[in-house]
């Protein structure tokens, strides 16, 4: 059974910094393009915010402009992790934050729905206020 986990969110005052990730199992992770998401608050998931995207191999990386030069996707196949850090946290940043895979795809875009993905998290709370 595939199971995304997402971790490391938390309360951070404006210019701080985060560091989420997202442990998978089940999936043979190096085979997934991965893409995180945010819902801020009072959104439902079918007006998800696309934040950013990772190739299968991690050469290849995009980002929503309202992040671009603040966040940071990576990760490591060897552990089934996706990471997104997260400098000079914004208010508007606030939202909860959810991982996605696609299998055997190119690089995710803002463009994607909801059910082009085959697997997504439950999410973590980000929270920037002071």
């Amino acid at each position: 059974e595939a199971q995304l986990v997402e971790s490391g969110g938390g309360l951070v005052q404006p210019g701080g910094s985060l560091r989420l990730s997202c442990a998978t199992s089940g999936i043979p992770f190096e085979k997934y393009a991965m893409s995180w998401v945010r819902l801020p608050p009072g959104k439902g998931f079918e007006a998800f915010e696309w934040v950013s995207a990772i190739t299968r191999g991690g050469d290849a990386t995009n980002y929503a402009d309202s992040v671009k030069g603040r966040f940071t996707i990576s990760r490591d196949n060897a552990k089934g992790t996706l990471y997104l850090q997260m400098n000079n946290l914004k208010p508007e940043d606030t939202a909860v934050y959810i991982c996605g895979a696609v299998f055997e795809h190119g690089l995710p875009t803002a463009l994607w729905t909801k059910e082009e993905y085959n697997y997504w998290g439950q999410g973590t709370q980000v929270t920037v206020s002071s």
